[in-house]
């Protein structure tokens, strides 16, 4: 299922959530495993992630700031791919896309997609569709201590 789908018919930068990461294990019930996918003309790439519920929420607040007109960067924490999107970037006049895996690879990839209108909206209708298949069903009541939701 599509968290993230941008694509020109040239470029494409995807993210894509694939389930679970350990159903029913209380403390990793909620994490989901997830991969970036890139492909253009030059490149295709493929980087497996972990998504938390934290992560959507900032996915949320990034589309937001998109929506403003501001550039963001979505998953900075040293460690998983670092996405950096522009509404708009100066040099092509398009919408443009960076991910750059520095904690593993160490490789940058930079797509400038000419994207059409109402394509913040389709990933909020992704991320809405998301939450809505794969919900937080685990709350931690304290640090290390974890239940199911009721």
């Amino acid at each position: 299922m599509e968290l993230i789908s941008l694509s020109d018919g040239d470029n494409s930068f995807r993210v894509r959530v694939l389930g679970r990461r350990v159903p029913g294990a209380l403390h990793l019930h909620d994490q989901l495993d997830a991969e970036v996918l890139v492909t253009s003309s030059f490149v295709r790439g493929r980087l497996a992630m972990s998504l938390y519920p934290s992560d959507l929420k900032n996915w949320s607040r990034a589309l937001d700031l998109l929506a403003a007109g501001q550039d963001i960067c979505w998953r900075d924490d040293g460690h998983s791919p670092e996405i950096m999107i522009q509404p708009h970037n100066e040099e092509h006049e398009t919408p443009a896309v960076r991910v750059e895996d520095l904690g593993s690879s160490c490789v940058s990839v930079f797509l400038p997609m000419d994207l059409d209108e109402g394509w913040i909206d389709e990933q909020r209708r992704l991320l809405e569709r998301v939450l809505k298949e794969r919900p937080s069903e685990v709350v931690q009541s304290s640090p290390g201590v974890y239940e199911w939701r009721r």
